[in-house]
C-alpha cells in the first residue's frame, strides 16, 4: 500500500476519534488481536483469548456501541464539478431517468469516504487485564518489547472509499434509483461506475466487517529509559580515561561525551543494556506500560514516503 493512502489514514484517525483502518483494508480485526508494525505493514500475530494468554471468562465486552455517524463521512481534495439528471433508453424498459455525478480529485491521495451506521465492540474491563498482559506478553508467554493490542473494533453497515492515484483523478458515477434528484449518490448500492481516470482504489463494502480498530501500544516507562541512559553516559564518560591507559597509542580524547536522544523506535532496544535477569516477572511492571496508539503510529505505516 503506497503513499496514496496516507491522507486517508491520517484523516480517518482524526475524524473517528482514534479508530485506525486495518492494513490491508479488508483485514478483519477483533478485540484481543495483537500485532507489530514492520516495514509499514501490520503484522498480526495472534489473539490473547484464542491463544490462551488471557482466560476469556475474565474479559467483559461491550457490544453495539454506536459511533457518531457524522465522523464517518469525509474526504480531502475532492470536488463535484457536475451533478445532474439525464435520460437513457433501454430495450426492455424504454426510456428511463438517471442521476449522475462527476467527482474530481485534486492530487495523489485525494479521497472520499462514506460509511453508514458505525458501531463498535470493545474490551470494557481493560484496566483489570492490562497488568496481566504486560507480564505475559513480555515475560512468561512472549518476550515482546514492541507491540500493539486491539481493544475495540468498529464495523459499519457499508462503506465506500475512493482514492486518487495521481493529479486530476476523476470518477464518474450514476444511478437510476428513484428519488435521488441532485443529492449525493456516492456510496449507494445502486450506483454504477461510468468511467474513471487515475483512481488508485475504489471499493464498496456491503457487509458489516470489523475493518477498523482502536489499539493500545506497549511502551517502555520513560523514567526507566532515563535511568538506563544516564548510566550509559556515566560509563561512557570514563571510556576516554580507560582508553588512554589501555592502548599504547596517544589518542586525542578530551572531547566532551555526547549522547544522542533516543527515539521512540529505539526505546525498546534500550532494555538490551540491562544486566542479566534484571528484567523479570517481578520487575516487568516497572519497565512497561500501555498507552493509546496515536498519530505517530499512523506514520509508521508509510515509512520513507515523505509528507
Amino acid at each position: 500500500m503506497n503513499t496514496a493512502y496516507r491522507k486517508f489514514y491520517r484523516s480517518f484517525f482524526a475524524r473517528t476519534h482514534g479508530f485506525i483502518p486495518a492494513k490491508p483494508l479488508n483485514h478483519h480485526t477483533y478485540p484481543g488481536d495483537f500485532f507489530q508494525i514492520r516495514g509499514g505493514e501490520m503484522f498480526f500475530i495472534g489473539n490473547i483469548f484464542t491463544s490462551g494468554i488471557v482466560d476469556p471468562e475474565k474479559a467483559i465486552f461491550e457490544h453495539g456501541i454506536r459511533q457518531n455517524p457524522e465522523g464517518w463521512h469525509f474526504g480531502d481534495g475532492v470536488s463535484k464539478p457536475y451533478c445532474g439528471r439525464g435520460t437513457g433508453h433501454s430495450a426492455l424498459e424504454g426510456e428511463f431517468e438517471f442521476s449522475k455525478q462527476i467527482l474530481a480529485f485534486e492530487s495523489q491521495g485525494s479521497f472520499l469516504f462514506r460509511a453508514h451506521e458505525p458501531e463498535s465492540v470493545k474490551i470494557a474491563n481493560w484496566s483489570a487485564l492490562q497488568n496481566e498482559l504486560i507480564l505475559k506478553l513480555t515475560q512468561t508467554h512472549h518476550s515482546f518489547r514492541d507491540l500493539y493490542l486491539v481493544t475495540e473494533t468498529a464495523s459499519t453497515s457499508d462503506w465506500t472509499l475512493a482514492v486518487s492515484g495521481g493529479v486530476n483523478g476523476e470518477l464518474e458515477i450514476a444511478t437510476d434509483a428513484q428519488n435521488y434528484g441532485l443529492t449525493d449518490i456516492f456510496g449507494d448500492a445502486a450506483t454504477k461506475t461510468i468511467q474513471s481516470k487515475d483512481i488508485e482504489y475504489y471499493f464498496r463494502e456491503s457487509k458489516r466487517r470489523p475493518c477498523f480498530f482502536r489499539a493500545k501500544k506497549l511502551i517502555v516507562q520513560q523514567e526507566k529509559i532515563e535511568v538506563i541512559v544516564e548510566e550509559l553516559i556515566s560509563q561512557r564518560s570514563l571510556q576516554n580515561e580507560w582508553a588512554a591507559d589501555f592502548y599504547d597509542f596517544k589518542f586525542h580524547h578530551n572531547l566532551p561525551v555526547y549522547a544522542a536522544p533516543f527515539s521512540h523506535a529505539a526505546q525498546a532496544s534500550v532494555l538490551d543494556l540491562l544486566p542479566g535477569n534484571q528484567l523479570n516477572p517481578n520487575t516487568a511492571l516497572a519497565y512497561f506500560k500501555w498507552t493509546d496508539a496515536n498519530a505517530e503510529d499512523i506514520e509508521k505505516l508509510f515509512p520513507n514516503y515523505g509528507v
